[in-house]
């Protein structure tokens, strides 16, 4: 990376199709950062990188729970240049459309393209590895709720919608002593034109991870609310700590599903193919969440998503829930 006067890569944290993930140095102050490499060599590719950077780069103030675009950085063979956020989403989007898809450099080997994303180090992993290696936690748990709450009402107000909330999207940080969750990977997200209600934005191309995706996902239209079920699915799954194993990663992962026999079929599939299939929440324990925790469940993974919450809403509902407070003493 003709960046290394600026930054030293230290390892590789994780690699997928997408690209690869390094932890860095910033040399000038020897600060942590981790370093995304997406390769511009497919449209499809190109298109997920467009996209993380239109979302991180569209955000006008940074919030806690959302990950931190630092710079990002085109290289095309042994040329790099910084894309700055003060460029015009228009001006920078032909750059690397003429860059990525039309130059013919491109098609060279000895001409490799590239998109480097440096952000904020999360020095806790990702929260499934993190609430899978430690015993449940109400309050933990209430903490995450919150702060994810938080962070998708956020994007929302800002019109982004992530698309792909997964327990393997949201990073952890112990900056500041208690972890923090950072939302992260928004290659699938889309940033939507306009100052209205986010939430009359429609989409058409199913897109997400089959487990976490809304019934109205699997048909091809939806809205903002899509990011509402997929919360769902993590709150739910991180309370009663359900999981299931993924097929390609053979890793274990968070998230709620059907039991068809011995087939696992994704929720939102399940109530796609029966609308009037009743949730049992809780799935283990009644003593593991109270009513009202319960009855916010259902109202985040109701079938419709007209009779589905919001961002805006759950953000004030899940600072009423009981679970997860610490009970107050009564003075005698």
């Amino acid at each position: 990376m003709a960046t290394e006067a600026k930054y030293s890569i230290v390892r590789e944290v994780g690699r997928g199709s997408y690209g690869v993930v390094y932890e860095a140095i910033v040399n000038q102050t020897r600060s942590k950062v981790a370093v995304k490499r997406m390769h511009c060599n497919v449209p499809e590719n190109v298109e997920l990188a467009l996209q993380e950077f239109w979302a991180l780069q569209s955000i006008q103030r940074q919030h806690e729970n959302v990950i931190q675009l630092e710079e990002c950085i085109l290289q095309n063979g042994q040329v790099f240049q910084p894309i700055s956020h003060r460029y015009r989403k228009s001006d920078s989007h032909l750059l690397l459309i003429e860059t990525c898809l039309k130059g013919r450099r491109c098609m060279d080997p000895k001409s490799a393209c590239f998109l480097w994303f440096v952000m904020e180090f999360c020095d806790g992993g990702n929260m499934n590895e993190y609430l899978l290696s430690r015993s449940p936690d109400a309050q933990l748990n209430n903490s995450f709720m919150r702060q994810l709450s938080s962070a998708v009402a956020f994007l929302h107000r800002n019109q982004i919608v992530h698309r792909d909330l997964k327990s393997d999207n949201i990073l952890i940080s112990h900056r500041r002593g208690s972890p923090i969750v950072k939302v992260a990977d928004f290659g699938l997200s889309k940033v939507c034109q306009g100052k209205g209600n986010v939430n009359q934005h429609r989409f058409s191309s199913a897109c997400g991870s089959n487990f976490y995706m809304a019934p109205e996902v699997w048909e091809g239209h939806y809205t903002a609310k899509a990011d509402i079920f997929a919360l769902g699915i993590i709150f739910w799954a991180m309370v009663e700590r359900i999981t299931f194993r993924d097929g390609d990663t053979e890793k274990e992962l968070l998230g709620t599903y059907i039991c068809q026999g011995k087939e696992l079929v994704p929720l939102g599939e399940a109530l796609l193919e029966n609308p009037n299939m009743k949730l049992q929440i809780p799935l283990k324990n009644k003593k593991s969440m109270p009513a009202d925790l319960c009855k916010l469940l259902h109202d985040m993974l109701a079938f419709n998503p007209k009779e589905r919450l919001d961002a805006f809403q759950l953000e004030v509902r899940i600072r009423q829930i009981s679970y997860g407070k610490k009970r107050q003493r009564s003075v005698s």
